[in-house]
């Protein structure tokens, strides 16, 4: 296919998954997408995927104008521990901040809970003599001192060093001349934690500072190296996801290498989110009162991810845990677990059938790959239920080895005392829909909201697939899946912002709050922010504050207008907290932080379906839990051959390239003009038609 376009025309989003690489390429109003296997370096794959995307545009790589990636390369070094060898260097008495942590435990009756091993050895954190409190400066610290830090550090090979002394939040000064000495006396990256997060709390200050220790060496020698082969591709420099699900350029994240973390999930949320908004019927109202909001569920080939958008905007946190480290940088608020298309099935001590963490990866990958995988995981089990055909070709080129899958599934079945590759296929299914299924009610339930109150949208390579039985386990009357649902997070990419963010911390009550004191702060946020926007006159900001009852723990964040009115602050916490908790107290309210988001909007890529009708392609074979042991003669389709307005009736199963979505017996589903599909239940269809009536 040959597209007319010019250099501004065309923009391409590429996402590295745990198994296979998104490509997302948006010309005018047409959005071609590919899909082929990770590969080890990542950028190889990267570029493997821009030059299949490209081809089949006919277009030269040179003639595109905008270039945005998320990537995994930071999450996989602390999942994996294979980050840089890093020190730190902290204020006399707190050397193990890092290891103490907190006292909480993750599980509360689990007597042998071990905590996870820091970052940094103990023999590679070191004590300077120096004093910041919460109110300044007490005692300066000794750049001679800092110089033999540095010979130590020299001569045990670090790769990379944390810095973070206690309160520089309050007053950087001491940190600010370790890090100006560091810089001057060794050749390996500084981070140091008024940089990365000028906030209180010393645990998490110290953790994610040594998050961005360890990760940096590892992004600049990603990012570096994928600018260097872009230039020579004639690509423009790539512009990076954030976690937060803004984009930013390369050279910014190079230094600020923690907010890499869970780049490709945001980018699937920012994606789920262009999709739906430009599709009203996917987030309707109803007779029972307008959807809260959205589900996103984003299944892959090592991990599920899901997450809420609500009133338009993708839900932020300001902290996560990965692998048992805290980090505390704005996010996208998302809920991982590993449970995607690869996850492998075993049989655990007690007899149990269990599903993931680990995962067959995109080498050797699921055993029908026939790829040397022997392990029998998720996308086997899919394929002997038959959602997953013999002819069905990933990413349109790799064909599925159907026997393999059953024999590995066959041994499955032994293992665990089942009867047969079908019985076994039936178990995975399950109970990776259960661990997903939990992972969904923690996101709505556990924190008050009804998930029936929500759309899901469906979308990853396996997400499509299991979207309608998670929905209907929810009691989720829609399921939304978008046309690009295969490479959804590719997508995002080129519907993202740019966006930046800065906080401090300030520590007042509202009553002893001085407004000027406060707008000097603000002004400090705001420089700090808009300096990295590449447009700052194009720059929308956002001011925030994060505030909480007095003797709190947690704080929720708050809207600042400009005129920076404290009652009008007080007044939208108490209505946040009663929103979040279910009720609001007439108690005394501190204001903990400050932050400030600039924003450069991004324009969401056209989506143009063309249906060339006759969209059926024969009838197979499938078994739905709904219907027993017997199988279900069900019809199959090519979904990019559907025409705008098509509907169909469960069950039927719908191909793509890049993804297969399944519609159970007792669903319908009907696409729409933008090549969305909107999938309903049976009794929320009957409700519908009662009201019209």
């Amino acid at each position: 296919m040959t597209i007319d376009t010019t250099a501004d025309d065309a923009r391409i989003g590429v996402d590295v998954g745990g198994t296979f690489t998104d490509v997302a390429l948006s010309v005018g109003d047409r959005l071609v997408t590919a899909k082929v296997p990770t590969t080890d370096p990542q950028h190889r794959g990267v570029l493997e995927g821009i030059d299949k995307a490209c081809a089949e545009t006919d277009i030269d790589p040179a003639d595109i104008a905008e270039f945005a990636h998320a990537m995994t390369v930071s999450v996989n070094a602390l999942l994996e521990r294979d980050g840089a060898k890093t020190a730190l260097i902290t204020t006399e008495g707190f050397r193990d901040v890092l290891e103490i942590g907190r006292q909480n435990r993750p599980h509360l009756y689990d007597l042998e809970a071990e905590k996870p091993e820091p970052l940094v050895a103990r023999d590679r954190r070191f004590e300077l003599d120096e004093r910041t409190t919460t109110d300044g400066l007490e005692r300066a610290v000794d750049p001679d001192a800092v110089r033999d830090l540095a010979e130590l550090i020299r001569e045990r090979d670090v790769e990379s060093v944390a810095v973070c002394l206690l309160h520089s939040y309050a007053d950087p000064a001491n940190e600010q001349a370790v890090a100006e000495v560091l810089r001057e006396e060794l050749s390996v990256p500084v981070s140091a934690s008024h940089e990365v997060l000028a906030e209180f709390r010393e645990f998490e200050r110290t953790s994610t500072t040594a998050v961005d220790a360890y990760v940096r060496p590892a992004i600049d020698d990603y990012v570096g190296r994928l600018v260097e082969h872009a230039r020579e591709d004639g690509l423009p420099a790539p512009r990076i996801m954030q976690a937060n699900g803004g984009i930013a350029d390369p050279e910014t994240v190079r230094e600020h290498a923690v907010t890499t973390v869970l780049s490709g999930p945001a980018a699937g949320v920012v994606g789920a989110g262009a999709t739906v908004d430009a599709d009203e019927r996917g987030a309707e109202s109803d007779d029972d009162g307008p959807l809260e909001g959205l589900v996103t569920f984003d299944m892959g080939g090592t991990s599920s991810d899901v997450s809420l958008v609500r009133d338009g905007r993708a839900e932020r946190a300001t902290d996560a845990e990965i692998d048992g480290l805290p980090i505390r940088t704005p996010m996208v608020d998302v809920n991982t677990v590993g449970a995607g298309g690869g996850s492998i099935a075993w049989v655990d001590a007690g007899g149990a059938l269990r599903v993931g963490p680990r995962s067959a990866g995109a080498d050797p990958g699921p055993v029908c790959y026939g790829n040397g995988g022997t392990e029998p995981t998720v996308t086997d089990a899919n394929v002997v239920l038959g959602y997953i055909g013999p002819e069905t070709a990933l990413g349109g080129e790799m064909t599925l080895d159907i026997d393999a899958a059953r024999e590995a599934l066959e041994r499955l079945a032994a293992e665990a005392d089942l009867d047969g590759p079908l019985e076994a296929a039936r178990g995975v299914y399950r109970v990776a829909n259960a661990t997903m299924t939990r992972t969904i009610r923690a996101v709505t339930v556990e924190r008050g909201h009804d998930p029936r109150e929500f759309a899901l949208v469906g979308f990853g390579g396996a997400g499509p697939m299991h979207a309608a039985a998670l929905a209907d386990s929810l009691e989720i009357g829609r399921v939304v899946v978008p046309r690009p649902g295969g490479v959804l997070s590719a997508f995002g990419l080129l519907a993202a912002d740019e966006s930046y963010d800065a906080v401090r911390t300030v520590g007042s009550t509202l009553d002893d709050a001085e407004s000027e004191a406060l707008e000097v702060v603000y002004d400090d946020l705001v420089a700090d922010v808009l300096a990295d926007a590449s447009d700052p006159d194009a720059a929308r900001v956002e001011r925030g504050a994060d505030c909480r009852y007095a003797g709190q723990s947690f704080e929720l964040s708050v809207d600042v207008d400009e005129s920076l009115d404290l009652e009008t602050v007080a007044e939208r916490f108490h209505a946040a907290h009663e929103r979040a908790y279910g009720y609001a107290l007439e108690e005394t309210i501190e204001i903990v932080n400050l932050r400030a988001t600039a924003t450069v909007p991004g324009s969401d890529p056209a989506i143009h379906h063309d249906g060339a009708g006759d969209a059926r392609v024969g009838t197979r074979e499938a078994y739905f839990p709904e219907t027993g042991d017997e199988p279900r003669e069900t019809a199959v389709y090519d979904r990019d051959r559907l025409e705008a307005g098509a509907t169909l009736e469960g069950p039927a199963i719908l191909e793509q390239a890049e993804s297969t979505t399944v519609v159970p017996p007792s669903w319908a589903g009907e696409l729409l003009a933008n090549g969305t599909l909107v999938l309903t239940r049976a009794d929320e269809r009957d409700e519908m038609e009662v009201s019209d009536r």
